[in-house]
């Protein structure tokens, strides 16, 4: 049976008051084609969608942009008045509209002023079914006027006075947000005693000396613009008491006579507003602003009170330390006379604000877009509110009514149009506009007359979700024109509706009083009206309610302990579950001492505060329950010392919502052991593929005990979980079911995908194989396929078992190849793969580098240049060219090759040219080239030949000074070890150095090249000489070797002035260091001669009295005597064996082993000869 919505009047429970308004709601929106699907191919008169507001106040420094956006269809055009009159945009070139818009851009960044386009602008949208106008729009630029300039004088005046700072700032439009600072742009202080007024101006109830400055100024900010305006500073001087009489003092003779008075307390009086009444008037919906400011002394301080009548709660606030009232949102009701009461220690005044709320016009009832098809009847409501009553008018798409086209179908009834019998003419925009005094609204509404077939507007296939035992309501939008009728079946099989069990609404929506689980299924929802019929099916699942199945325990603690309460909940797995734990039915405290884990509120270190009911809520996205617990607080008793150890191991793992990818795990933590858990780690087994290993699955939080994992295809799972707290981690748990998921063709393909040829004539196809996790099902496979890239061959494909390389055999050489290799397994084949391109084998190049060019740069650089070979002729990946270069013989090139150390250079890429660096100069090379490939080296170029050409030599290889005499010196020579050409002869240079190590003059002599030895003769004796020594080529001198050496001394006249007994010294005299000559080398051997000879005295003196002179002679290989310290024990010379005892100071000229040609004098001989008188004579 089918059941058919039909109007009739019955009586309703009072519990479906609601919800029969709320369809009525939705009713009243069918009538507009609202859906967007819809709108596209419905004919509609235009709508305004968007409009600048009507006091549209710009800034001048940019561009005007008024709005007007509508839609409609077909699209509405666009056109404009300006005070009243048609604004003709195209004569100004300033102006431009927004293409498929009404928004006008009017361009005064570049020409033109602001105020030439103040107006009021009026916007119409018209197609072909209608006129929708915007509102007036009032477009007026901002102002930000400097203050007028004056001269302000000084104020001085007594401690305790009242004072008023005027600020009156420059009228701007809109007016200027005022504030008071001083010279360092810092806000000056307000409080009960100081404050600043509505209007502006800076009260003082009374003045203190710390009021005293010079730098108030009042600031004026026009947001608008940005722009701040700054008044002239005013200075403040306040006088204490003494200070005056001092001053009056100074000014009188002395016999006068006066004192200031000390400052008088007095009872308050108002500053603002003056008298005992004022009046306010403000509109509906605006903020109510009461002020009154009051001086005295003390400070006085105010008090609101609304003369019969309570001010209301809610919508009341006190600004300015209590001197402002202000009631936001006010109505008529709020009209009144209210009190403002003054009051300190001295008295009270009061002062009555009479206030008269006035009203704009405000909507009772919009009209609203009517939608009728032709013949049917409906009406428009304009009804609106204000103070004083507005006026209601109309017009139709755009003019007044009274002068607008004639229309039968159309009546007017004061607010109210009345349309029978329309037909598509009658469609039109009507505008409503009710006005009075303080402002106006105007409304759009067409009318628009359509014949439809009906449309069902509700989304195909709708699941709507119920909870078992509880209404459904399963939605059947419709629109069409006539009203269609609603006839609602259940199943394919169009099983009828009873309406004894169902409820139809008038907006097609069906109701089921009580959805029960058999209420499951797919209803149909049929549309009908003379032009057509529609459908719409719609599926309703039932869901079993949410339950508490174990709620949270009463509960009574010791202070200072943990608490948990446990809230278990039985929901629909299909459902999201949210479980929130609430105080008191507030929040929970935002301490960290309160840890929540879905199920379970734990509260640790518990304080007396923390007692109360504690709530707990389970939501799902359909239904709500709670359950409550009390907690009580308790002293605490003493308790042993905790034992903290790894968490016990979870339990109870429990696998539900097993899906193809993925399963929700849940498990019961085990005790923590006194350390909180930190987190869950969750590990899984694969008993198909890797039985008896564990893998890392995923990490929780501490506070979860469930965990919705992502599963592959085709593994067979176990899982186990570990609690892991700041002491270490758990033991395992035991492992959860097994859980097979279906197989799946394979997510991906292999990756690494490569064609690379080992042999000329194969193609060697390799990938990475999938592992067993992305293989996905059982029998997995490869698809291998592969095409020349430049032919026009078909794919040739093969299907290979899961291994990781195919050959492609009797392949050209080295051939471009496109390949792609896709993963298939038993349930179908990966997604398309990627292609790659690779190359058949190469095999070794046939050509070699032709035109061999050898460029000599110089004796160590070659340059080398050769054509490349054709790319054909290389048959691989061309890596390179390579230059092979060795040292050759004139005249044995080809004979002796194989013992020739040939050295070689690779050149990367493409390159026809190189440089052959470190070549010997003066040699004989040849040289050839090759092109290089992957497989190997091509055949070589012919060899060419080239000579370096001859270079500077290298430093001779050894430099000798022998057999010095007193006048000359022989030097011996090898020659260069790199000659690096022929020698043409040797330079030798040497110059004497003096005493002071300055440089004599440079003699230069020139020594044939066959030489190795030379003398030099006429030297000065004893002299040292600097030697520079290098040889030469036709290419220029080489590197040169550097010596010194030293000319003999006369010994003859050495030997005058040496005692004549010391021969032992006189075979090593033979020759002297140099430094011997140096005057501080002389005055130091005094130095020590005299200290010596002063030892020996002192020593002398003490045998005379008596002592002993054992002295210990010690002489060395070279007879060089030298003087033994004194014994710390007694101060005495040790025993000496002979008669004489003789002491010779010696200097070396260096610290190491004098060269050859080099001999240590004795500089000084001390000879002591003891006597028979113990006397002791020195020489």
């Amino acid at each position: 049976m089918q059941l058919k919505i039909m109007p009739k009047k019955k009586r309703l429970p009072a519990g479906r008051v609601a919800l029969i308004l709320f369809l009525c709601q939705m009713i009243s929106a069918l009538e507009v084609p609202l859906d967007p699907k819809l709108l596209e191919d419905l004919v509609q008169p235009p709508t305004i969608t968007q409009q600048s507001p009507k006091d549209y106040i710009i800034d001048p420094r940019e561009n005007i942009v008024i709005q007007c956006e509508a839609k409609g269809k077909p699209p509405p055009s666009f056109s404009w008045t300006r005070n009243g009159t048609h604004f003709d945009i195209d004569k100004d070139p300033l102006v431009t509209m927004k293409p498929g818009s009404g928004t006008l851009t009017i361009n005064i960044m570049s020409e033109g002023k602001a105020e030439t386009y103040e107006g009021v602008y009026q916007c119409t949208a018209r197609n072909e079914r209608g006129a929708a106008i915007s509102n007036n729009i009032v477009v007026r630029p901002s102002r930000s006027p400097l203050w007028t300039k004056e001269k302000l004088e000084p104020i001085t005046l007594r401690n305790g006075q009242s004072l008023v700072l005027p600020c009156r700032p420059p009228l701007g439009l809109p007016p200027p947000i005022i504030f008071w600072m001083d010279n360092s742009f810092q806000r000056l202080p307000q409080s009960e005693r100081v404050s600043q007024g509505l209007n502006g101006d800076l009260y003082f109830s009374n003045v203190l000396p710390e009021d005293t400055r010079e730098d108030y100024i009042c600031y004026a900010r026009f947001n608008h613009t940005q722009t701040i305006q700054q008044k002239q500073p005013i200075s403040v001087k306040v006088i204490s008491v003494d200070e005056l009489n001092d001053t009056i003092a100074a000014n009188l003779s002395d016999t006068e006579f006066y004192s200031a008075k000390p400052n008088r307390e007095r009872p308050p009086t108002f500053l603002t507003p003056e008298g005992n009444t004022s009046n306010k008037e403000e509109l509906r919906g605006n903020v109510l602003s009461l002020e009154c400011i009051a001086e005295g002394l003390p400070t006085p301080v105010i008090y609101w009170i609304k003369e019969d009548g309570m001010l209301p709660t809610n919508r009341t606030f006190y600004r300015n330390f209590k001197k402002t009232l202000q009631i936001i949102q006010v109505s008529e009701a709020d009209s009144g006379n209210y009190q403002c009461i003054a009051k300190n220690a001295l008295g009270a005044i009061h002062h009555t604000i009479s206030v008269t709320v006035k009203a704009a016009p405000y909507w009772i009832l919009a009209p609203q877009n009517l939608v009728l098809s032709p013949g049917e009847d409906g009406s428009l409501i304009c009804r609106a509110n204000g103070n004083p009553k507005p006026r209601i008018s109309w017009l139709s798409n755009g003019v007044p009514i009274e002068i607008a086209p004639d229309d039968p179908s159309r009546k007017i009834d004061g607010d109210t149009i009345i349309f029978s019998n329309v037909q598509e003419r009658s469609s039109a925009v009507y505008q409503c506009n009710a006005s009075n005094e303080y402002g106006y609204l105007l409304a759009n509404a067409f009318v628009n007359v359509l014949a439809e077939p009906p449309r069902i507007l509700t989304s195909a296939n709708t699941l709507y979700q119920v909870i078992a035992n509880r209404p459904a309501l399963l939605d059947c939008a419709f629109f069409g024109s006539p009203l269609p009728t609603i006839e609602w079946f259940k199943g394919a099989k169009g099983s009828a509706l009873r309406d004894d069990i169902y409820v139809l609404h008038e907006n097609g929506t069906l109701e089921i009083p009580v959805a029960q689980k058999d209420s499951t299924g797919t209803y149909t929802c049929v549309a009908r009206n003379k032009l057509g019929m529609a459908k719409n099916e719609v599926h309703l699942e039932i869901k079993d309610p949410t339950r508490i199945i174990k709620q949270p325990e009463y509960a009574v603690v010791q202070r200072g302990s943990t608490v948990s309460f446990e809230c278990k909940v039985k929901h629909d797995h299909t459902l999201t579950l949210t479980i929130t734990w609430l105080k008191d039915n507030g929040e929970l405290p935002s301490d960290g001492r309160f840890t929540v884990d879905k199920d379970h509120l734990e509260v640790a270190d518990v304080r007396d505060s923390d007692g109360g009911a504690y709530t707990c809520v389970a939501n799902t996205t359909l239904d709500m329950v709670s359950a409550s617990a009390v907690l009580s607080v308790v002293a605490p008793t003493p308790t042993p010392a905790p034992i903290y150890d790894v968490p016990n191991p979870p339990f109870d793992l429990e696998l539900t919502d097993q899906l193809d990818k993925s399963v929700q795990l849940s498990w019961t933590p085990g005790d923590d052991n006194n350390s909180p858990i930190i987190k869950f780690i969750i590990e899984y087994e694969d008993a198909m593929h890797e039985a008896g290993l564990w893998h890392h699955q995923t990490e929780v939080s501490g506070m979860q005990t469930t965990a919705q994992l992502k599963l592959s295809p085709y593994v067979n799972y176990s899982f186990r979980v570990m609690a892991v707290n700041s002491l270490g981690r758990s033991l395992p748990s035991e492992p959860s079911e097994q859980y097979l998921t279906k197989a799946a063709e394979p997510d991906t393909n292999p990756t690494a995908v490569e064609g690379l040829g080992s042999e000329p004539d194969n193609l060697v196809i390799t990938w990475k194989p999938l592992n067993g996790f992305e293989s996905n099902g059982p029998g997995l496979q490869y698809k291998v396929s592969w095409r020349q890239k430049d032919g026009d061959d078909e794919w040739a494909s093969v299907v290979v078992a899961n291994v990781s390389k195919y050959i492609v055999s009797g392949t050209p050489t080295f051939v471009p190849y496109l390949i792609k290799v896709q993963a298939l397994n038993d349930v179908g084949f990966a997604p398309e793969p990627a292609v790659v391109m690779g190359h058949s084998g190469e095999d070794l190049p046939m050509v070699a580098p032709g035109n061999v060019r050898v460029n000599v740069v110089n004796s160590t650089l070659a340059e080398v240049h050769w054509d490349p070979v054709p790319l054909k002729s290389i048959r691989g990946h061309l890596q390179g060219y390579r230059i092979y270069y060795w040292k050759a013989q004139e005249g044995s090139l080809k004979r002796n090759r194989r013992h020739i150390e040939k050295k070689i250079l690779t050149f990367q890429g493409s390159k026809t040219h190189g440089m052959l660096p470190g070549l010997e100069p003066f040699s004989h090379y040849a040289l050839n080239v090759r092109v290089v490939n992957g497989k190997g080296e091509g055949p070589a170029s012919p060899d060419r030949v080239f000579n370096t050409p001859e270079g500077v030599p290298s430093a001779p290889s050894s430099l000798k000074i022998i057999n010095p005499t007193l006048d000359s010196l022989t030097l011996e020579w090898d020659p260069p070890s790199r000659p690096n050409g022929i020698l043409t002869e040797y330079t030798l240079k040497y110059q004497p150095i003096n005493s002071t190590h300055e440089l004599g003059p440079l003699v230069d002599l020139k020594i044939p090249a066959n030489k190795t030895r030379w003398t030099l003769k006429n030297l000065n004796f004893s002299t040292r000489y600097k030697f520079y020594f290098y040889a030469q080529t036709a290419a220029g001198s080489g590197s040169q070797i550097t010596e010194e050496a030293v000319t003999t001394v006369d010994e003859g006249k050495l030997a005058g002035i040496l005692p004549p007994d010391v021969g032992a010294g006189k075979a090593m005299a033979s020759r002297q260091v140099d430094i011997a000559t140096q005057g501080w080398f002389i005055g130091l051997m005094c130095a020590v001669a005299l200290l010596i000879l002063i030892l020996l005295i002192v020593c002398f003196i003490r045998r005379n009295k008596g002592g002993k002179y054992p002295v210990k002679e010690k002489e060395d290989a070279h007879a060089d005597p030298e003087i033994q310290p004194m014994k710390e024990d007694d101060g005495t010379f040790g025993e000496y064996r002979s008669e004489n005892v003789s002491l010779t100071l010696t200097c070396a000229a260096r610290s190491h082993p004098p060269p050859e040609g080099f001999v240590i004098k004795p500089l000084l001989h001390v000879i002591f000869i003891p006597t028979t008188s113990q006397s002791l004579e020195s020489s």
